[in-house]
């Protein structure tokens, strides 16, 4: 069961330069509730998994990648795994960079030391002028879309979305699904396409696969993956993550 916590305080305190650090340990399943910033968040783990929702489109963020969200963008942040949120906030008045949507980008290992540097007590304002120029530098963003899985309004709707978030893996077609909601075949069709923009073969592939997402960046097998979210083979979950994120999982979560 994810466990939810208030925002807190979201004020990003002043610093020497564009950049200020902040960092917040989140245990397995906690989500801090939806909030926004003031500044540009750079969201970021060292360990564990993270997850950031904005909206409907979902984003898995193992140590190798990192989250822009721009200033005033609401969202919600929580770990798979144990983890702690480092975040880079970057003041928008001052900052040459102004990406306005969330953003993954790569994070290797000089990006990882700065995060590490600029946290530091009694650095000279030149030195952390330098490191802020440098981490300007490297963030590109990575060539992949967030996973969207649209929210559902229709209560019979909701109740097949509801089975089908518990178990992924559920194989039931969309018939089977509408018997046992009391409606028909091309009424659920409809009703899904009027709620979530998504058909329902296409809302279920979404949630697969962002429901595949944390086990992959916590390591495990993609063959023992596929299985627990409902595919036959590692090769359906990865044919399938291609067509409809972009990239590979492997390249999603490592960057490359």
């Amino acid at each position: 069961m994810d466990r939810v916590i208030e925002a807190g305080d979201t004020t990003v305190p002043a610093g020497a330069g564009v950049i200020v650090v902040g960092q917040f340990p989140l245990a397995s399943g906690e989500w801090i509730a939806p909030h926004s910033h003031t500044h540009h968040q750079l969201a970021w783990t060292r360990s564990g998994v993270l997850s950031v929702a904005v909206g409907d489109s979902y984003w898995v963020l193992p140590p190798t990648r990192a989250l822009w969200l721009p200033a005033g963008v609401v969202h919600r942040t929580g770990a798979t795994r144990d983890a702690t949120l480092c975040s880079l906030y970057l003041d928008p008045a001052r900052c040459a960079l102004n990406w306005t949507e969330p953003t993954a980008v790569g994070v290797d290992g000089l990006l990882a030391h700065l995060f590490a540097y600029l946290a530091r007590d009694g650095l000279s304002d030149d030195a952390r002028l330098r490191a802020e120029g440098v981490v300007l530098d490297l963030l590109h963003p990575l060539p992949a879309l967030p996973i969207d899985v649209p929210l559902t309004v229709d209560e019979r709707v909701r109740a097949v979305a509801d089975a089908l978030l518990a178990d992924p893996a559920d194989s039931r077609s969309l018939e089977a699904h509408a018997r046992a909601v009391g409606v028909s075949r091309r009424t659920l069709s409809r009703l899904f396409v009027r709620d979530t923009e998504m058909s329902f073969d296409r809302w279920r592939t979404h949630m697969r696969l962002r429901a595949a997402l944390p086990l992959l960046a916590e390591g495990r097998p993609v063959s023992q993956v596929a299985h627990t979210v409902g595919y036959a083979n590692a090769s359906a979950l990865i044919a399938a993550f291609r067509r409809t994120v972009g990239t590979s999982p492997g390249r999603y979560l490592h960057g490359s």
